[in-house]
């Protein structure tokens, strides 16, 4: 029995020797170097213990080691106090700098020993006055000086409604103004990188006048404020007479950066068109977002900001299933979106983490949101030029076949009849037009006449491959122009299509194509007009010499029978009947 009471009293001593903080050892020139693993935590539930009272020897007792890797709670109304010991073993006393990391805390003060005895008492945070922090700078910093061959003790109270998070250093006052200098020009350098990106996107909104830039800009400046915040500089150089402004300003800027958000990918990802039932759900989180962002300055900080970091991560996922959704409907722009919104989103996922305290707090926990935000923004931008293209093709492109539309006919023309004459090459052009659509439109409606246009359009992108271009001409007629291709080759493309048309029908009526074929190999073409009036005019004889057929035109007369090679008054009379049995 006392033998195992000796074991056990063995195990105590070896494990408070392990888990105790011991001082940190300060060198001459020391560099910054965190303080976690020497940090003594106390956490006042109730938040009523002061100074005095953590001085005594419960209080002392109750200061514990951290049995954790980082020294952040998440969200929490407790007040934590903090203390740890700095060793300076050298024959000079040492300038040094004590740093805290996280702006967003709303009440911090430090205790550190007075030359003549005693103890100074700062008290700041983000809640207080900008002006009472020690130094200028964005981050909480307190400069003081360790006598030669002593140890000395510091106490911090930290609370916050915010997350808890507690990053402490210590580096020597000649070390910390190099870091300083780096970390302002590196924070320059991002901003910039944010402001170049608005300015850019500014112009091409003005020149564009796409409204998925107005909320790409939106989106961009309340980020870039929101990180401002984040990082102590608006409070800094934008409002450091108001602390309110520091504090609600944080949940105003994140809710009106979750709500240019949405429009901006239910835009660029077309999220109305190609992922309506996800774009449902996003307008519902718009709807939740704009009363909860207009109430957010009069509501208590730690709730609101909660909700909005839950909402944040549901709607990372969202966007990334709407990305998904547009990019395998064939959206280019998705294609940018989707890389850029999954940097964003591992990022978002290591600091949500970090805020709860799931991961410790450190340098890369607490800057890959931000890293992770402008390559995203960058991304973006470039997703935004492809939408762009994609407008202008779809300016191109009609809406109901698919084809490209009269306009892209009409400029494609004369470029491919150039081409053609200067490389020496043929270019054949077929002309189709729908067999008694009318009858169609009046018998069975307008309704089916468009399906029958699209099932007929898509039978033809079906058949034909670049760089033969395909395009409804207008109404029922289409063309299809055939670079580097002979007029026998034309000729067999033509009576294919002719033959999957009659063969595809249409709800149980036949619906067949005629078809005028000519080619600029005929030394009478000299013009791109006059291609088109050659198969315009072949179209035209084929439909006098009984429909379902192909001509070519400037030959001799040959007409190539359709599908059923029934002569003309056979396919007269049978077409007569198909039309008495629609009326």
């Amino acid at each position: 029995m006392h033998f195992s009471r000796w074991i056990w009293g063995l195990v105590l001593i070896s494990l408070s020797v392990v888990i105790r903080a011991e001082p940190f050892v300060i060198g001459e020139a020391q560099a910054a170097q965190s303080l976690t693993e020497h940090l003594r935590i106390l956490a006042d539930e109730q938040g009523t213990l002061d100074f005095q009272g953590v001085r005594t020897a419960k209080s002392q007792q109750r200061l514990k080691p951290l049995d954790r890797q980082g020294a952040n709670f998440g969200f929490s109304n407790a007040a934590y106090w903090v203390a740890f010991s700095l060793q300076n073993p050298t024959a000079k006393p040492v300038g040094l700098v004590i740093r805290q990391d996280y702006p967003l805390i709303d009440q911090l003060d430090f205790w550190h020993p007075a030359p003549e005895g005693g103890w100074t008492h700062i008290a700041t945070g983000d809640r207080r006055p900008f002006q009472s922090r020690p130094l200028n700078l964005r981050d909480f910093v307190f400069p003081v000086t360790l006598p030669a061959n002593t140890t000395q003790t510091y106490y911090l109270r930290y609370q916050t409604a915010g997350s808890m998070n507690i990053g402490l250093s210590v580096s020597s006052k000649t070390a910390f103004l190099p870091q300083l200098g780096k970390e302002q020009i590196l924070l320059g350098i991002y901003y910039g990188g944010f402001l170049v990106l608005v300015i850019y996107n500014l112009f091409l909104f003005l020149a564009v006048r796409d409204r998925a830039y107005a909320y790409y800009m939106g989106y961009a400046i309340s980020y870039g404020l929101y990180f401002g915040v984040h990082n102590g500089v608006s409070f800094q150089y934008l409002w450091p007479g108001s602390p309110w402004l520091a504090n609600q300003s944080l949940v105003i800027l994140l809710g009106f950066t979750l709500i240019f958000g949405i429009q901006f990918v239910r835009t660029v990802c077309s999220g109305p068109r190609l992922a309506p039932r996800i774009d449902r759900v996003a307008r519902l989180f718009l709807y939740v977002l704009l009363p909860l962002t207009a109430i957010a300055p009069f509501v208590s900080y730690g709730p609101m900001i909660l909700t909005l970091a839950i909402l944040t991560l549901l709607l990372s996922i969202l966007f990334m299933v709407m990305g998904v959704i547009s990019l395998l409907q064939g959206s280019v722009p998705a294609r940018y979106f989707l890389v850029g919104w999954t940097a964003l989103l591992v990022s978002v996922v290591i600091y949500m983490l970090k805020t709860f305290g799931l991961v410790p707090h450190n340098s890369f926990t607490h800057n890959a949101f931000q890293v992770g935000a402008l390559v995203e923004m960058v991304l973006l931008s470039l997703a935004l030029g492809a939408r762009v293209g994609e407008l202008q093709r779809r300016g191109y492109i009609d809406e109901l076949t698919g084809l490209f539309n009269r306009r892209y006919f009409d400029e494609q023309l004369p470029r491919e009849f150039g081409l053609a004459k200067r490389n020496g090459t043929p270019l054949a052009l077929l002309i189709l037009d729908l067999d008694h659509f009318k009858t169609i439109n009046d018998c069975l409606g307008h309704a089916s006449g468009d399906t029958a246009l699209r099932a007929v359009g898509q039978l033809i992108k079906r058949q034909v491959r670049k760089p033969v271009i395909a395009c409804r001409y207008g109404g029922e007629e289409f063309a299809v122009l055939l670079p580097r291709t002979s007029i026998e080759a034309a000729q067999t493309v033509a009576e294919r299509l002719v033959r999957e048309v009659a063969q595809a029908g249409f709800d149980g009526v036949p619906l067949t194509i005629s078809i005028g074929v000519a080619s600029s190999e005929n030394s009478r073409i000299g013009a791109a007009v006059q291609l088109f009036e050659s198969a315009d005019k072949a179209l035209y004889q084929a439909k006098a010499d009984g429909r379902n057929r192909v001509v070519v035109g400037n030959l001799a007369e040959t007409a190539v029978k359709g599908i059923a090679q029934k002569g003309v008054a056979q396919r007269g009379q049978q077409q007569h009947k198909d039309e008495v049995e629609l009326a």
